[in-house]
């Protein structure tokens, strides 16, 4: 074997070359998440015109050919020659990396997208892109293949409109897993645009197959109306929206929040437009303010005693939804996929607008500030009861690894990157996963009956219901402020329960358990949920079991044989009707098994469906089954 190393094997990759090379450093990945981020990068260049004053609408359409057209009203690219480049500035926005209007002066104030990537690399990892510009009395249009022009910018016509119409079509050699945009999945983005830019209109459109969809998406009253729409399943303490909105120092700061009469916080932060689910700088000034204001409106008004101790940000963050929208002209993003902003002028700035506003607030209306300084007491009572039960529980090792719950049938393995945690519905069914189980990376918990419905109930509740328990024992990581996910006993906690109604209903109450509490979990890929098959159909002839997921699948299969060649297909209610061997073959087997991975793509979205679905309100509910039982009758659960 030859060990040398000269210049020749050094790679020089050309134009595109690298993002079609490596994808994934440029958008994530190459699956679904990838796919969707091609829209937001081609419709972020539109709304960075919407923020600079330029555009007011803009239309994304999927088109039957599953290509996406983005139409926007702004200026339009530039077409005339680049003085360094020798060629269409527009031809260089599309093919050249880090070139576009949001480096140096002059461009945009501020903008969102990839750091100026965005159109080169959705037109890199295209099968073909065209973009049409309307400027300086002309319509001119370029094609890419692949990333590359067919041939230069040419005018195709005159006008006396501005704008840039874009059309792509992402390229089944980059995206493998699916090039199928999801409707829903883009219709929560583009609805979230319109909410943090107010007076903008997003038309969305689905051409595809034989209902086309079109919705106008605009919201005057901007992150205000977003709170009405994130609590519209909610009931709020008062009706009036807090909002404040202010500039200082070239950053510009919009906050609304809402009480309602629930238990969980949902706090969203966006820094131009991108969500940044981490937090950062913005939503530390916000907190900070909330907590000092709110203190000191309650002591003024002798709420709060002298004797009482001040109430902490969670207590006053209890049942509260806020968003909170920060445009910056030179955004620190920490790492590539900006979930947190790191500019340290921030947190100054927006303590010093949202204090002086949310004080104001206070001042003029007196009864719903009594109502949220009451409730977050309540809160805080509840706090202290619930630590005295973590210290209670930890006293007899219910948060600590070194004694495990009594059902918990643990794997020989200590390594938590090969363990499975199986949250297996019912003792019947825990029986056969005991037995059919890998028992060096495979352990049972087996829960009985239906947990607590966390949506409903505060922790210190939470903490004293004996599943909640043994499941935060066995898993190992704690849960809420305390939860720490290096603590994690297995990196795959794997929800197995009856393909029913009650199945359903179990698998629910448990998702939105580790959403509200143990929500690192989703976020770094460790909760599945098992795929146990629906029916079983045995051929006499080769005395063999075959096991379909679909009734369809299974009535196809059947056809091929005469009636008298198979046994009547078992339907299996329950996994207790499977004996351990069936269990592993069809559910547990690594190899043969199928696991689906629980992800949030949208915690706005998330917290919408858990509260639709465990929420207190019966008419959502009923709405969004009516909604999707068409979806849940192909599902067959």
């Amino acid at each position: 074997m030859s060990g040398e190393y000269n210049a020749s094997q050094i790679q020089i990759l050309e134009g595109l070359e690298a993002v079609r090379k490596r994808p994934g450093m440029y958008i994530g990945s190459t699956g679904p998440r990838g796919l969707h981020h091609l829209v937001y990068e081609v419709v972020d260049n539109s709304i960075d015109e919407a923020m600079a004053g330029y555009c007011d609408r803009v239309e994304v359409t999927l088109c039957p050919d599953n290509s996406v057209l983005v139409v926007d009203n702004g200026r339009g690219i530039p077409v005339d020659k680049h003085p360094k480049a020798n060629k269409s500035t527009l031809e260089v926005v599309m093919t050249v990396l880090h070139a576009g209007g949001k480096f140096g002066e002059g461009g945009y104030k501020v903008s969102g997208g990839l750091h100026g990537v965005g159109a080169s690399v959705v037109n890199a990892l295209s099968a073909w892109m065209e973009v049409e510009v309307c400027r300086d009395g002309g319509r001119f249009r370029q094609r890419y293949e692949k990333g590359k022009p067919t041939a230069p910018v040419s005018r195709v016509g005159d006008s006396d409109q501005t704008g840039t119409i874009t059309t792509f079509l992402p390229d089944p050699d980059i995206f493998t897993d699916t090039v199928i945009f999801e409707y829903d999945t883009l219709l929560y983005r583009l609805r979230e645009l319109a909410f943090l830019n107010k007076g903008l209109t997003i038309v969305f459109k689905d051409l595809r197959g034989e209902d086309p969809r079109e919705k106008t998406l605009r919201y005057e009253g901007g992150i205000a109306d977003f709170i009405k729409y994130l609590n519209k399943n909610k009931d709020p303490l008062h009706e009036k929206v807090i909002y404040i909105s202010g500039e200082k120092d070239e950053v510009q700061v919009e906050a609304a929040l809402q009480y309602h009469d629930g238990y969980n916080e949902n706090l969203f932060s966006f820094a131009n437009n991108i969500n940044t689910a981490e937090g950062g700088t913005h939503e530390a000034g916000f907190k900070t303010a909330l907590t000092r204001v709110i203190n000191d409106y309650a002591r003024k008004n002798n709420i709060l005693k002298e004797k009482d101790n001040n109430l902490q940000g969670e207590d006053i963050r209890e049942g509260m939804t806020a968003v909170i929208s920060v445009k910056v002209k030179e955004p620190q993003f920490e790492g590539q996929t900006k979930q947190k902003l790191g500019n340290t002028e921030i947190k100054g700035i927006v303590d010093t607008l949202f204090a002086e506003e949310l004080n104001n607030f206070l001042q003029e209306n007196p009864a719903p500030a009594k109502k949220i300084i009451e409730k977050s007491v309540l809160a805080a009572r509840a706090r202290d009861a619930a630590r005295k039960a973590r210290e209670l529980t930890r006293r007899k090792n219910a948060l600590e690894n070194t004694t495990l719950p009594g059902k918990l049938t643990d794997c020989t393995s200590r390594d938590p990157s090969e363990s499975e945690l199986y949250l297996v519905e019912g003792n019947s069914a825990g029986g056969s996963a005991k037995g059919g189980r890998d028992p060096r990376t495979q352990a049972i918990l087996p829960l009985r009956g239906k947990i607590l419905n966390v949506e409903k109930a505060r922790l210190d509740r939470i903490l004293g219901n004996e599943e909640i328990k043994s499941m935060i024992t066995a898993i190992g990581c704690g849960i809420s402020d305390d939860f720490d996910i290096v603590k994690a006993r297995y990196r795959k906690i794997v929800i197995m329960t009856d393909a029913d109604v009650d199945g359903a209903h179990i698998r629910t109450l448990l998702l939105t358990f580790f959403y509200r509490y143990m929500r690192p979990l989703i976020d770094n890929g460790y909760v599945y949920i098992a795929q146990p098959p629906l029916f079983k159909v045995r051929i006499k002839k080769e005395k063999g079991d075959y096991y379909f997921y679909r009734e369809d699948d299974m009535r196809n299969f059947i056809r091929g044989f005469e009636e008298s060649a198979y046994d009547k297909p078992q339907r299996y209610k329950g996994l207790g009707e499977m004996n351990p061997e069936q269990l592993w073959e069809t559910t547990m087997d690594p190899g043969k098994r199928t696991l689906l991975l629980v992800e949030l793509e949208d915690a706005v979205a998330a917290d919408e469906i858990f509260t639709i679905l465990m929420g207190d309100k019966v008419e959502p509910r009923k709405e969004f089954i009516q909604a999707n039982a068409l979806m849940a009758k192909e599902l067959d659960i």
